[in-house]
């Protein structure tokens, strides 16, 4: 293991940290892009560009988990921009 310590994942449930609303927004864009992949027939083009969208939403996705997971929390009665 690492000697940093253990990761917090309760550091990913902070509804007052725009990361937070980005990574939300994000999960629900991925259904929907794998829902038309799997419900519309789509062409070798468009398969390959929603595939594209779909791998680069899912890597921008688990960038901002893993700031979010890094980050100290606010201290309370802080905005977490300043």
């Amino acid at each position: 293991m690492s000697t940093r310590g253990s990761v917090k994942w309760s550091r990913l449930f902070q509804p007052r940290h725009p990361l937070f609303w980005m990574i939300m927004a994000l999960n629900g864009l991925s259904a929907m892009l794998s829902w038309i992949v799997q419900s519309k027939p789509l062409n070798t083009l468009g398969l390959v560009l929603v595939m594209i969208f779909l791998l680069g939403n899912a890597l921008v996705s688990m960038w901002l988990g893993w700031r979010l997971l890094r980050e100290e929390p606010p201290a309370p009665g802080s905005s977490p921009g300043s």
